[in-house]
């Protein structure tokens, strides 16, 4: 067996449950909000969003970050991380929060308003390269020099059980759940909500067309690079799915959904009329696949999409 499935092996359901009280005191028990389906056209469904995007710095990934910084010994230099946005913001305001430097790569396509909150949250903001596999490599260079802790995006066991953590808390406050739906980049976030759910929950991923990194690596049977692009590629588009995750995902990830860059804008707009959600195309892309019926539930079935970020630019 090699590393990457071993370390897979360590994300559990016992690790995330041993892992949910450590980050507790630092990130929001994010609510659900049972929906009527019929409002956007989505007959039958019993639909409940899960908004994540009420999460500390504007989307899940704190669950992760926070994860790290608590259960690994982080040197006087700080941590490094690279990001497509969320990612950054989310270790810039762990690292806040618990007294530490951290320096964070960001690629040019990170939208300036996720840049200026690393920022203003304290970290070194470095922009290297156009796509997020350009700020990542720049970001191993600098570890190598620095001594630096990596906090890695998604393909860290620590990041997978954070992320975990709300398929946890979704179990608790909607215990009868049938389907789970959520946007696929990296995978932690789905690599960790699979390790949670296993055979209780059907687990449905759902990428961009223009940056189908699971739909590949599932073809392939391993991780390969694919597309990055798209309205969603801040925070959908690395060039490949990550090694830890990707076992988890063969095994317990049900199905893989592609939706196109129209009909992500089209399940932001039905949100913000329906709601006055203001979801970022990524937190949007979970549920792109319903609105478009891509995604079809059965009669009564008991669907759960995970609204995961919204970091948005409001414009002057």
């Amino acid at each position: 067996m090699n590393a990457n499935a071993v370390a897979a092996q360590q994300v559990t359901r016992d690790a995330i449950a041993a892992m949910e009280p450590r980050i507790r005191p630092y990130i929001r028990r994010t609510p659900v909000i049972e929906v009527n389906a019929a409002d956007f056209g989505v007959p039958e469904a019993r639909l409940v969003l899960k908004l994540e995007l009420l999460q500390h710095a504007g989307s899940f990934k704190p669950r992760g970050a926070f994860a790290n910084l608590l259960t690994r010994e982080v040197p006087a230099v700080g941590i490094v991380a690279a990001s497509g946005g969320n990612h950054g913001v989310a270790v810039a305001y762990a690292a806040n929060k618990l007294g530490k430097p951290a320096t964070i790569f960001v690629p040019s396509v990170a939208s300036p308003e996720k840049m200026e909150r690393i920022r203003r949250l304290g970290a070194d903001l470095r922009v290297v390269g156009e796509l997020y596999a350009e700020a990542l490599a720049a970001s191993e260079e600098w570890r190598a020099e620095s001594g630096a802790m990596k906090v890695h995006a998604y393909d860290q066991v620590e990041t997978l059980l954070g992320q975990g953590s709300i398929g946890l808390e979704m179990e608790e406050q909607v215990p009868e759940m049938d389907t789970m739906l959520a946007a696929v980049g990296g995978g932690g976030l789905i690599g960790g909500l699979a390790a949670w759910f296993r055979d209780g929950v059907t687990v449905v991923g759902v990428e961009p067309e223009s940056a189908p990194t699971l739909t590949y690596a599932l073809r392939a049977g391993r991780p390969v690079d694919s597309p990055a692009g798209g309205i969603a590629a801040d925070s959908l588009a690395p060039k490949q799915v990550g090694q830890l995750m990707f076992p988890i995902a063969q095994r317990f990830v049900r199905s893989v959904i592609l939706v196109t860059d129209v009909e992500i804008r089209a399940a932001q707009e039905a949100l913000w009329r329906a709601m006055r959600v203001l979801a970022e195309p990524g937190g949007a892309t979970a549920f792109a696949a319903l609105l478009s019926g891509k995604y079809e539930p059965r009669p009564d079935e008991r669907v759960g999409v995970l609204i995961c970020g919204g970091n948005l630019e409001l414009k002057k």
